[in-house]
């Protein structure tokens, strides 16, 4: 028998729906934040870095890094780890600062 962390607190949640992740369908639950749907749909890096583009993802998980920040629609440097998914966010790969279309 497979024990899993709802099945131990007896939890029923709610039917998952969909999120999209650089156009791409990614399933999400209730309760999930944004970088846990990613890191279930095989989705490990949504950003990249200012110097060498280098990608990141989720490293701490508790919102100290900033590692996990991704842009949700259309707003940048949100941290995918506290970030609850809902259905309908859009994520987009956050590249360097998020703020490239700001430049003058």
């Amino acid at each position: 028998m497979a024990r899993t962390p709802a099945g131990l607190v007896q939890a029923e949640p709610g039917p998952p729906f969909e999120i999209t992740f650089d156009g791409r369908t990614v399933p999400a639950r209730p309760g999930q934040t944004i970088a846990a749907a990613l890191w279930a749909a095989g989705i490990l890096a949504w950003r990249t870095t200012r110097d060498g583009g280098r990608p990141r993802g989720a490293f701490c998980g508790i919102g100290q890094c900033y590692d996990c920040l991704a842009t949700v629609n259309a707003q940048p440097n949100r941290r995918a780890c506290l970030v609850p998914a809902r259905p309908g966010d859009a994520i987009t790969t956050q590249e360097g600062h998020g703020h490239a279309g700001l430049a003058v």
